[in-house]
């Protein structure tokens, strides 16, 4: 394969993960939350990397390309974390524990929470939500672009 296949490869993944989140969101109503939202920026970036290095046949663009695909993975994986209780995500999009708040306080968390949660699964696929699938693809991207980067020169 050639570094122009590859970059249209590895942009075209980036476009179609961002198409189908845009399906889910307006087609399938599945709204997004703000760690959902942060996943799909990289692959805007690496959409838009694509189209410099494949104009331009720069393979150093490739490897800003791998960076943004790689992001949105660990965003992804960020997310996912947030999704199974292994930590805590940020606080504008995740719920926390009452502990020692006050009524007044714990109200106002109630009025001030977000509608769509960081840490709930709106979808899944083989136990796993799309924020793991974003990680998995992502990293499998970055690979291509990675690849695109390191071939040799014709």
């Amino acid at each position: 394969m050639t570094f122009r296949t590859h970059i249209l490869i590895a942009a075209g993944g980036s476009a179609a993960l961002l198409l189908g989140a845009l399906f889910f969101q307006y087609v399938l109503g599945l709204a997004p939350c703000t760690l959902c939202i942060w996943q799909r920026w990289p692959h805007l970036a690496a959409v838009l990397i694509g189209v410099a290095a494949y104009a331009l046949g720069l393979r150093a663009l490739a490897f800003l390309g791998a960076g943004a695909a790689a992001l949105s993975g660990v965003f992804g994986i960020y997310h996912t974390g947030v999704e199974r209780n292994w930590w805590e995500g940020p606080t504008t999009c995740t719920s926390s524990s009452p502990g020692s708040v006050s009524a007044d306080e714990l109200f106002n968390q109630i009025m001030n929470a977000p509608l769509i949660r960081c840490d709930e699964v709106a979808w899944s696929l083989l136990g796993l939500s799309m924020a793991s699938w974003n990680a998995i693809l992502a990293f499998a991207l970055a690979v291509v672009w990675l690849r695109a980067a390191l071939m040799p020169r014709p």
